[in-house]
This record gives structure tokens, C-alpha cells and sequence, in this order.
């Protein structure tokens, strides 16, 4: 049988049963329209520029090289692209960090978090050079326990060896813990490994529009899952 969206909705959480929140980086929390532009249209032009290629021709170039290496590490390591392309990366991230910021709704949702006493853990992705720009920019890193980047597992998270490791390095219990991701890759990793409660981020991007996940409930902004909860502002 097909799976169809699921309605975009508040997805309440009963909080009483998590003690462990994993919530993924750009999309989920920080805007992906910095990533999409960054690496769809920035990057591309500054390599067209570099070795004198058409803007499109530049673009279908870069977006074979990501393809050629989708699900490695190798995908989000800035070093490797600053190597390939032959642009210092991590530089131009620096560059463009007024692109940079929180979804609606995400640093209050963090903060609630604080509030309600779970231990809330970063598993992106994303580089330490790229999670450091960022951090750098927003103070993500103030609002949680721990970032913990896809180097230091071994495996992106869309893997099922990602889960097993990151478990083992994090010691969350599976059943007690709360996963939020905008790649639907992602989450269905972490449902096989056994997860007991995942949403999807429908929202990744200020520029797009909300897309629902096919098989697992969506939300458009992470304070949809403290509705109704009295330790949530506003409430």
C-alpha cells in the first residue's frame, strides 16, 4: 500500500513518557533556505566564476558531485568540497552568516525544553566547521546538552548504522525518546532502528512552502508539539 501525507497538525506530545529529545539542525530548527541557497545557487556561481563555466553549467556540475557522493560523509564535509571545488567553503559559510538563523517558532521551543528538564541533543548532518559557524551565529549550542555531528557516529543519519552508534555514544532508551527531522530518509532510519516517537518537520525552509511526510505525522513549527502542555508559553 502507498503512503499518502500526513496532515500537517499540533502534535501534542505526552511528556511524561520522553526524557531524551534528538532533533536534527537545518530544516528542523535553523533555516534551510542558508543550505539550499548556499550550495544551489552561491556556491555554483562562485565555481562558474572561478573556471569560467555558465551559471548553469556550473550548477549541473555541482549537483552531479553531490549526487556522486549522497549518504557519505563525504556529502556534508565542507574540507572535502573546499579540496573538490577548489573554494575555501567553510570561508564563504562565514560570509553569508547573516543568512543564518532560527525557524519561527524553534529557539522558544528550545527554551520550553529547558523548562520541562528533558535532555535535548543536536544529531545532524551537518560538519563541525559548518555546526560552528552556525553555532557561532545563533548560540544554538546554549539552548541544548550536546551537538553531536555525524563525524563523530561515523555515519549520516539516514543509514541504518547510524542509530545503533549514535545510541551507544548518546544512552538514550529508544522508547523514551523524541526524534524531529525534515528528511524523511532520516526518520525511517530511525523508525527501523525502533525510536518511539517521530515527527516530521514540514517546514525546513522560510522561502518553501510546508510539504507533509508520507508515514509520519508532521508538524509546521516545533511549538505545535507543546500545545496544549501548561509548561509551554502562552498556554
Amino acid at each position: 500500500m502507498p503512503h499518502h501525507p500526513s496532515p500537517i497538525t499540533d502534535h501534542s506530545i505526552d511528556w511524561s513518557r520522553i526524557d531524551d529529545v534528538l532533533l536534527d539542525m537545518d530544516g528542523t530548527l535553523l533555516d534551510r533556505h542558508f543550505d539550499n541557497f548556499f550550495f544551489e545557487e552561491e556556491l555554483p556561481r562562485r565555481y562558474a566564476a572561478l573556471h569560467r563555466l555558465t551559471f548553469e553549467e556550473s550548477r549541473a556540475r555541482l549537483m552531479a558531485m553531490y549526487r556522486s557522493v549522497e549518504g557519505e560523509l563525504a556529502w556534508t564535509d565542507l574540507h572535502y568540497w573546499t579540496d573538490r571545488v577548489g573554494i575555501d567553503v567553510v570561508a564563504l559559510h562565514r560570509e553569508l552568516d547573516h543568512m543564518i538563523g532560527f525557524l519561527p517558532g524553534a529557539e522558544e521551543f528550545l527554551l520550553d525544553l529547558r523548562r520541562l528538564g528533558k535532555r535535548v541533543t543536536i544529531v545532524t548532518n551537518a560538519h563541525e566547521a559548518g555546526v560552528s559557524v552556525k553555532a557561532a551565529k545563533t548560540g544554538l549550542d546554549r539552548h541544548v546538552d550536546r551537538i553531536v555531528d555525524a563525524f563523530e557516529v561515523g555515519y549520516l543519519k539516514m543509514r541504518p548504522e547510524y542509530w545503533p552508534a549514535c545510541q551507544r555514544l548518546l544512552g538514550f532508551d529508544p522508547a523514551r525518546s523524541l526524534y524531529v527531522d525534515d528528511d524523511e530518509g532520516c526518520l525511517s532510519a530511525a523508525r527501523q532502528f525502533g525510536l518511539g516517537h517521530i515527527v516530521h518537520s514540514a517546514k525546513s525552509s522560510s522561502q518553501l512552502p510546508p510539504v507533509a511526510a508520507s508515514g509520519f505525522p508532521s508538524i509546521e513549527s516545533m511549538m505545535a508539539l507543546l500545545s496544549g502542555h501548561p509548561g509551554s508559553r502562552g498556554l
